[in-house]
C-alpha cells in the first residue's frame, strides 16, 4: 500500500528537468572522434604485437618447396596453400620428441622444488622472527635481478669440477636462480595476509610449524601457490642461456636449444621447421595462461592491499 502511494507521487520538477536534459544532451563530436582514435590506436598496437606470432604460425604451415620459393608469389601474407609437413618432419626427421621430454622433466621438477623451498622460505620470512630478515629479502631481490650471463661462467666451472656437465639434472638446481626469488617474494607477501589466528589455533592443538604450513596455510594460499608454480614452470621451460652453456650432446638438449639445430642445410635454412618447433613449445605455455589466467591474476594481486 505504501509503495503504491509512493509511486503515484510525482517527482519534483527539478528532477524531471534534469532527467530530460540528460536525455536531450547532444553528443559532442570531439568526444566521439577522440574515442574512435583511441580504439583505432589500440587495434593498431594489438595487430603490430600479434603479427610476429601470426608470421611464425604462417611459416610453420608452409612446405619445404614453398619456403624455398621465398615470400613472394603464392607465399604472400596469406599463402594459397597450407601444409602440416613441417610438424611431421620435426618429429620424424629432427627427433624433437626427446628434447621435448627433457624440457617437460626439467620444468616440472624445477617447479616442484621451487614451490617446496619457496613455501618454507616465504613462511619463515612472513611469520618467524628472523634476525636480518630485511637483509635476506634484499639479497633475494638482488638475486632475482642479477644478470644471468654473469652467472654462467662460475656455474660452468662448478659443474665441470663436479662432473655434472651435459646432463639435464643439474639444470633443476641451476634454474632455481630464475624461479626461487620471484616465488619466495610472492608467497611471503601472501602468507602475511593470512590471519595469524588460524595458525595459533593449530599450534595450540599441538601442530608443528611444518604441519601448520602444510595443512592450514597452503590450502588457504592456493591462488598464490598456483601462480608461483606457473611462473616457475614458464621460466624453466623457456630457458636457453643455461641449457646451451651446460649441454653439449643432442640427446640431452632441451627444446629451446634443440630448435637451433633444426632446418639447417648446406644451401638454405628451412624456417618452417624452426617455426613449427616454436609453435609446439609455445602450446603448453599458452594453455597454462589461458586456463589459469584468473588464478594468476588473483595470486599476483593477493596481498597488494593492506
Amino acid at each position: 500500500m505504501t509503495s503504491a502511494v509512493a509511486d503515484d507521487i510525482p517527482a519534483p520538477v527539478p528532477v524531471l528537468a534534469s532527467r530530460a536534459a540528460r536525455r536531450r544532451r547532444p553528443v559532442r563530436p570531439g568526444k566521439v572522434i577522440g574515442e574512435t582514435l583511441f580504439y583505432l590506436a589500440v587495434v593498431i598496437v594489438v595487430l603490430i604485437a600479434l603479427f610476429p606470432f601470426y608470421w611464425i604460425l604462417r611459416t610453420s604451415l608452409l612446405s619445404n618447396s614453398q619456403v624455398a620459393a621465398g615470400v613472394g608469389g603464392a607465399n604472400g601474407i596469406v599463402p594459397s596453400h597450407l601444409s602440416g609437413e613441417a610438424y611431421k618432419n620435426v618429429f620424424t626427421q629432427a627427433s624433437f620428441l626427446t628434447p621435448l621430454v627433457n624440457s617437460i622433466v626439467v620444468a616440472l621438477a624445477t617447479t616442484v622444488v621451487t614451490i617446496v623451498v619457496a613455501s618454507m622460505a616465504g613462511y619463515a620470512l612472513a611469520r618467524l622472527r628472523i634476525r636480518g630478515a630485511g637483509a635476506i629479502l634484499g639479497f633475494i631481490l638482488l638475486a632475482g635481478f642479477f644478470p644471468v650471463l654473469a652467472m654462467i661462467g662460475p656455474l660452468f666451472l662448478v659443474l665441470r669440477d663436479l662432473g655434472w656437465l651435459n646432463s639435464i639434472w643439474p639444470l633443476i638446481i641451476v634454474y632455481l636462480v630464475y624461479t626461487l626469488p620471484i616465488a619466495t617474494w610472492l608467497l611471503k607477501n601472501f602468507f602475511e595476509q593470512i590471519p595469524a589466528e588460524l595458525e595459533d589455533a593449530a599450534l595450540v592443538d599441538g601442530a608443528t610449524r611444518l604441519q601448520v604450513l602444510r595443512k592450514v596455510v597452503i590450502p588457504v594460499a592456493i591462488p598464490a601457490v598456483f601462480t608461483a608454480a606457473i611462473l616457475s614452470f614458464i621460466l624453466a621451460w623457456n630457458d636457453f642461456a643455461f641449457a646451451v652453456s651446460f649441454l653439449t650432446s643432442t640427446g640431452h638438449f632441451t627444446a629451446p636449444v634443440a630448435i637451433t639445430t633444426f632446418g639447417q642445410s648446406q644451401y638454405q635454412t628451412f624456417y618452417n621447421l624452426i617455426d613449427a618447433a616454436v609453435v609446439i613449445i609455445s602450446i603448453p605455455i599458452a594453455l597454462l595462461v589461458l586456463f589459469a589466467q584468473r588464478r594468476i591474476v588473483s595470486g599476483l594481486t593477493a596481498g597488494s592491499f593492506r
